[in-house]
């Protein structure tokens, strides 16, 4: 299924810049009301901000409404985003927790995703890894690796003066393919 308004960010591993690069994105495009969401496979116990929207088996959705918590989705509303939903889903349930958060959002609003393992599932209108030389918690994604429009390390994405990209009548493209 090709969602051609999302951009979805993967990593190498574990502080590979994911959320970082998110948070560039969202800051660089303040105009846009960008949508961000964050999905983990982790069924940890949520903080307080996070406002659950629905649950299911296999997934818990929230929209994250505390800037200040240092959390990952903070960092997301603090960098600009309009809204920010947090989901906590099993691999086998994260194309159905996806398509509900995505019924929340208005049709061809820019949505910025952090998560790998969506890939496996969706086809997004631009899909980037974050490379890291950092050797923590590497993860194996050698299956993505023949898949993404954009391979970046996090420092090349903060030092450059403009993104790689735009986001032009309801899609995500490499400025290479304008």
């Amino acid at each position: 299924m090709l969602i051609p308004n999302l951009l979805l960010i993967a990593g190498t591993g574990n502080k590979s810049g994911k959320t970082s690069a998110a948070c560039r994105i969202i800051g660089s495009l303040p105009d846009l009301s960008i949508t961000a969401i964050k999905i983990t496979p982790h069924f940890h116990e949520t903080t307080g901000g996070l406002d659950a929207l629905t649950e299911s088996e296999g997934y818990s959705i929230y929209e994250e409404t505390n800037r200040e918590s240092g959390k990952d989705t903070a960092r997301m509303l603090q960098s600009g985003a309009a809204r920010v939903y947090f989901a906590k889903v099993w691999d086998d349930n994260l194309p159905a927790a996806f398509l509900k958060i995505m019924e929340i959002i208005p049709e061809g609003m820019p949505v910025v995703c952090e998560s790998p393992a969506l890939r496996n599932f969706i086809e997004p209108g631009l899909f980037i890894i974050m490379t890291s030389d950092n050797t923590y918690n590497k993860k194996d994604i050698k299956h993505l690796q023949s898949l993404p429009h954009l391979m970046i390390k996090l420092e090349e994405l903060e030092n450059n003066a403009s993104l790689p990209f735009v986001f032009e009548e309801g899609k995500w493209i490499l400025k290479s393919e304008v």
